[in-house]
């Protein structure tokens, strides 16, 4: 395979934008802004004098909620009982307890223990003044570090965040030696299961690759490979939107980014942008269909206080995921229009190629080579030999379709990727030892005569006899391709975000920026404030901790606002760079060969507008149509409004 030149590449980006004004960079995201900005303060008005006042039903709620938070506290506990029983795993939440008589009260002081002392403590009044600012002053410069890393030292992002987070360790523990600080619970905060799925997803992709040419992975590439430049994107940006809304939105991109990248390879693109934002941007749209899709939907279904199956959550979530979709594919056409559409006049003649099939004379001459290049490979005997299925092949297979039914029936996906990964491992290296043929260490002379085997003496003169030659395991070979980077990557983060949750600043943020929409935040004008926020604090404090401090503030939230914040918080990872995970997944693997153009000063004149729009849209129609409840009914606030 041919490795990209990482000089011209880049070189060729820079000339690419250099060709693009300013204006037609950025435009579309500073229309966006102030679009949002315009809209809100349409609604609400410019200092919030249009925010309705409570009405009857908000104040009952209120008292529900204090009374029943109340009636809990009140009710005596067993410490060592209930640290066996829940643990420090949501999943051990019994929600059965709540369908049994009088079972709701213990269910809900279970719940209330688990988000006191287990998923969201609040120590904010702990800290000194200088505490707490000089905290959330070097977390935003982290930030800025890992938001830009080009812009100082090459250290890459795996090394500031570490670095960051190390940081915060240090210097929480002299804040607590001084006075201004109470003691920082660095295990906690990094959360264990986001780190093992990503290493056996890693696990699982390397052996899927790496385990015969014409494997599975290859299919997997022929499947989304094509002549024509914007078929290619519209081909990555299906699988990628269905699989996310399957599977998990990590576990695609990590899959397919290889994939994705390796085709940009294999067709010498000039820019590679809209081809990695064809898959990270609809795996997180995806994503928001069902409450498997990324780690925020689980963790949201956790803890939410009443029940949301997957079918209300899926039914409630089409229509804007649906929209959503359809919005980001046609600003993908749109944006990189140029890119995708070699040749073409201008939109219009766009719309023609997309919907009447037809063709410029540079995508027939692409074409033309591309499938010149494809005829010239079946003509190669090696390539007929790996066309078909073989045993490794089907057994990729195997391993692949278990390990969906597995995540499917709702075993462990870690366990279950770490099992995938490891079972591929065995076959691996079991083909290598059996089947690969062993590598010819003979050497030979000019003619290609083999030599005889150098004889070795020890210092007395005698002959040495050649030890048998050890095989090399898979510890010397495979898992050294696992990249670890990634996984200090979000170590860092992990230390750096719960530093700053810790300070209350994220907390007092969206309190101030609500306002008096605070009570009411997802209904009426109020939701497409709440969006807004919750996608700002998404992108600075991560959208897990921010659904963690949502249950902690409001848990008696609705499930209709609880699927308000899902979306908004899924699709608030397209915003920036370090919106979501997949996102770095995508430029980890395209690093590995030379692309480096995946940044975030390329990525948000895209990511912008496209988030802006697909949040208000999807936000509106969630809005209007939804068929889960706005009150809850665990609580007891819905027979209180019949």
């Amino acid at each position: 395979m041919t490795v990209y030149d990482e000089e011209d590449m880049v070189a060729a980006v820079e000339v690419s934008q250099k060709n693009t004004s300013s204006l037609r960079k950025w435009g579309p995201a500073i229309f966006a802004a102030v679009g949002v900005l315009a809209l809100n303060a349409a609604l609400l008005g410019p200092t919030g004098n249009k925010i309705p006042a409570l009405t009857e039903r908000h104040l009952a709620f209120q008292k529900l909620a204090n009374e029943r938070t109340a009636a809990v506290l009140e009710m005596e506990f067993d410490e060592e009982n209930d640290r066996k029983v829940m643990g420090r795993k949501l999943k051990k939440l019994d929600r059965s307890l709540a369908r049994e008589d009088d079972g709701v009260m213990e269910y809900t002081r279970r719940r209330h223990r688990m988000l006191g002392d287990y998923t969201h403590v609040d120590v904010s009044g702990d800290f000194s003044t200088f505490g707490k600012w000089s905290t959330t002053v070097i977390y935003f410069a982290y930030w800025v570090f890992l938001m830009f890393p080009n812009w100082f030292l090459p250290i890459g992002r795996p090394g500031i965040a570490l670095g960051g987070g190390l940081t915060m360790v240090v210097y929480r523990f002299i804040l607590l030696s001084t006075g201004h600080g109470p003691v920082f619970d660095a295990e906690k905060v990094i959360i264990m299961e986001p780190l093992f799925l990503l290493f056996g997803l890693m696990l699982t992709t390397i052996y899927l690759e790496k385990m015969e040419r014409g494997g599975l992975f290859d299919k997997l590439r022929d499947s989304l490979d094509d002549g024509c430049r914007w078929k290619r994107s519209a081909k990555i940006m299906t699988m990628s939107t269905l699989g996310s809304a399957a599977v998990m939105n990590d576990s695609i991109v990590l899959i397919f980014s290889a994939v994705v990248v390796d085709l940009n390879v294999r067709h010498k693109v000039d820019n590679s942008m809209p081809y990695m934002l064809s898959l990270a941007t609809t795996a997180n749209i995806g994503s928001a269909l069902t409450l498997t899709g990324n780690p925020q939907n689980i963790l949201i279904v956790s803890l939410a206080y009443d029940d949301i199956g997957w079918i209300e959550f899926a039914s409630n979530m089409l229509l804007p995921v649906f929209a959503a979709t359809v919005i980001n594919s046609t600003m993908m056409f749109t944006y990189y229009a140029a890119e995708l559409f070699p040749g073409s006049s201008g939109y219009g003649e766009n719309l023609g190629i997309i919907f009447a099939g037809k063709k410029t004379p540079e995508m027939i001459a692409e074409e033309n080579a591309y499938l010149a290049k494809l005829a010239a490979a079946r003509d190669d005997s090696k390539f007929e030999d790996s066309s078909g299925w073989s045993l490794w092949s089907k057994l990729q297979v195997v391993v692949c379709v278990l390990f969906l039914i597995c995540f499917a029936s709702g075993l462990d996906v870690c366990v279950t990727s770490i099992v995938a990964g490891a079972v591929l491992m065995v076959i691996a290296a079991y083909k290598r030892q059996h089947y690969d043929p062993k590598p010819d260490n003979i050497e030979y002379d000019a003619d290609g005569n083999p030599l005889p085997a150098k004889k070795v003496y020890d210092t007395n003169g005698n002959e040495i006899e050649p030890e048998e030659e050890e095989l090399v395991t898979e510890s010397e070979t495979t898992l050294t391709e696992v990249d670890y980077g990634l996984l200090m990557l979000f170590i860092g983060q992990f230390l750096l975000i719960g530093s700053f949750d810790d300070t209350g600043v994220p907390q007092t943020f969206f309190n101030v920026s609500m306002g008096g929409c605070a009570d009411q935040m997802a209904e009426g004008a109020c939701v497409y404030w709440f969006v807004m926020i919750i996608t700002i604090l998404s992108n600075i404090a991560s959208n897990v901790p921010v659904c963690q401090m949502l249950a902690a503030t409001f848990p008696y939230a609705s499930p209709y606002e609880w699927l308000q914040v899902s979306f908004s918080a899924t699709i608030a990872g397209n915003l920036t760079m370090l919106g979501s995970a997949a996102n770095m997944i995508v430029a980890f693997q395209a690093a590995k060969v030379g692309d480096r153009t995946f940044t975030s000063e390329r990525h948000a004149p895209f990511g912008i507008p496209s988030t802006l729009l697909c949040l208000y849209a999807g936000t509106f129609l969630l809005a209007t149509v939804h068929f889960s409840p706005e009150c809850s009914v665990r609580l007891g606030e819905c027979d209180a409004e019949q």
